[in-house]
């Protein structure tokens, strides 16, 4: 018998996203954002750079999906 296919492991992938896109996904604005970093509520950033920061996608959609099931996300 001849394998044509063989499946590989699927590595899961994760992006970096910058401020635009963490007030569209959460529908929080900058302000709530750091303040609820401040708390310990929120994901910390990243820095990519001295002035650029950016949130894992990964931790982001885990807040927004801990605060649609009603849990409260310790960063």
């Amino acid at each position: 018998m001849q394998v044509v296919h063989t499946a590989k492991p699927v590595v899961p992938r994760d992006r970096l996203m910058r401020l635009p896109d963490v007030e569209a996904t959460t529908g929080c604005k900058k302000s709530t954002i750091y303040k609820l970093m401040k708390e310990g509520k929120f994901p910390p950033c990243v820095r990519v750079t001295a002035r650029m920061a950016a949130w894992p996608e990964s931790s982001v959609l885990a807040w927004v999906q801990a605060r649609i099931a009603g849990a409260e996300v310790q960063a």
